[in-house]
């Protein structure tokens, strides 16, 4: 919950939401122009690397450069074995009403994940299908929160899956199950058998 009721904020022109979460536009400027929020108190996704970036959108703006918040955001939880996502997720895709494919990357078939006994994994991947650009991701497994970081520059950079497919990964790596999960959407995955797409 956020804490917002003895800020004095009443002697300001700084709005509240139904919540109590200061309202900020793409800026992070309240509806007081000399008052700007970033953070937790700014609501949305309550993560310190979100508030780090608002924090620059903020004082870019505020030394006259143009800036806004509108980043990919990824989201881990360290659990053992670590979860990591960024973009959409199929339950928001459904609730949107965003059409979406997935593309998924088992662990068991990764050679990495072999050689340490961590095949409890999986990499997944939600494709735009007339686009082919990465709408979401999501990986579990050992280093999770480490891998999601290329599926998030993926996603800043408008990526698609193909080009996914065609950067080269190291191997035997963790990395490389993106590319294997990029590799098995088009239905040519070297180390699954997957269903080949049909041609546009």
């Amino acid at each position: 919950m956020p804490n917002s009721a003895d800020l004095g904020l009443k002697n300001t022109k700084v709005e509240l939401d139904e919540k109590g979460f200061v309202k900020v536009n793409a800026q992070q400027q309240t509806s007081d122009p000399a008052i700007y929020a970033i953070g937790d108190i700014a609501g949305g996704i309550l993560l310190a690397h979100k508030a780090h970036r608002e924090a620059r959108v903020a004082v870019e703006v505020i030394t006259g450069e143009s800036s806004s918040f509108d980043s990919v955001i990824p989201a881990v939880v360290f659990t053992d074995p670590e979860i990591a996502w960024c973009g959409l997720t199929e339950a928001e895709a459904k609730e949107k009403g965003v059409k979406y494919e997935v593309a998924k990357f088992p662990w068991t078939a990764s050679g990495r994940a072999l050689t340490f006994d961590r095949t409890d994994g999986v990499t997944k991947m939600l494709v735009d299908p007339e686009t082919e650009r990465v709408l979401g991701a999501g990986i579990t497994g050992a280093g999770a929160g480490e891998l999601i970081a290329e599926a998030v520059l993926a996603m800043e950079m408008g990526a698609t899956v193909e080009d996914i497919a065609l950067t080269i990964h190291a191997h035997p790596t963790l990395s490389e199950t993106l590319m294997e999960c990029a590799d098995a959407y088009y239905g040519h995955a070297t180390h699954v058998i997957s269903k080949k797409r049909p041609a546009a």
